[in-house]
C-alpha cells in the first residue's frame, strides 16, 4: 500500500473551487486509476503557517498510517505550502527553519516527500510571493526533496489572473485549481510515486 499525504492550507481543501475537487481531488482521480494500492489522505488548516503545519502534521498523518504502517506501508507527502508566512508576518530566517524541521522530520519517519510552492496570490503583494517561493525553492532542494514551482507558470497565466479576480485574490475558481493539478501531475509527481503515466 502507498500512502500519499497533502498537507497545507485552504488552497490543498480547495476553497473556491465549485466542484469541491481542488488541485488535490483532481491529482488524486487522476492518479488512483494508475495504482490499486494507492491511498491518499487531504490534511488541510486554512490559514496556517509553516510554524504551524510543522507542528502538526506528522501527528495527523501517523494517525491515518497505524501502528504498522511505517514499517508495511510506503509514505508519501507532498506539502503545499501557503502563503500565510507572509500575512502574518513571519520572517524568512523562522520560515527557513521551519521547512527545515518539517522536511527533517518527514525523512526520519521514511516519508518520501515532495515540495510544491505558494501560487501568486492578488491579495498579496506578489513581489513578496515570488521571493517566497524562491526560498521554499531553497529548502527543497538543499535536501534533494522534489519541487513543483506553482508561482512562475501562474503568474504569467491568464486565466489564472481572471480566477483570482473574480474571487477578490484569495482562491481560485474552478479553471485555477486546475491549473495547478496540471502543474502538479506534470511535474516529477508519477516518477516521485513509481507509476507509468497514463498514454494520452
Amino acid at each position: 500500500m502507498k500512502n500519499i499525504f497533502f498537507v497545507g492550507d485552504e488552497l490543498v481543501a480547495g476553497h473556491g473551487d465549485p466542484k469541491a475537487l481542488g488541485w488535490s481531488g483532481r491529482v488524486a482521480a487522476r492518479t488512483l486509476p494508475l495504482g490499486p494500492d494507492l491511498r491518499f489522505h487531504t490534511l488541510a488548516v486554512p490559514g496556517e503557517t509553516t510554524a504551524e503545519l510543522s507542528s502538526r502534521w506528522d501527528e495527523e498523518a501517523l494517525r491515518r498510517v497505524g501502528p504498522a504502517g511505517l514499517k508495511e506501508a510506503d509514505n508519501y507527502v507532498l506539502f503545499a505550502i501557503g502563503r500565510h508566512d507572509l500575512s502574518k508576518r513571519v520572517s524568512p530566517t523562522m520560515t527557513r527553519l521551519h521547512l527545515a524541521n518539517t522536511l527533517d522530520r518527514a525523512a526520519a519517519l521514511g516519508f518520501r516527500t515532495m515540495m510544491a510552492g505558494p501560487p501568486p496570490i492578488t491579495a498579496v503583494d506578489n513581489r513578496a510571493v515570488a521571493e517566497y517561493a524562491a526560498l521554499c525553492d531553497e529548502a527543497a532542494t538543499r535536501r534533494s526533496v522534489p519541487y513543483i514551482d506553482m508561482y512562475g507558470p501562474l503568474a504569467r497565466h491568464d486565466q489564472w489572473a481572471t480566477d483570482m479576480a473574480t474571487t477578490g485574490g484569495e482562491v481560485p475558481l474552478q479553471a485555477g485549481y486546475g491549473l495547478m493539478a496540471w502543474l502538479v501531475l506534470h511535474s516529477t509527481w508519477h516518477e516521485w510515486l513509481g507509476l507509468q503515466p497514463a498514454s494520452t
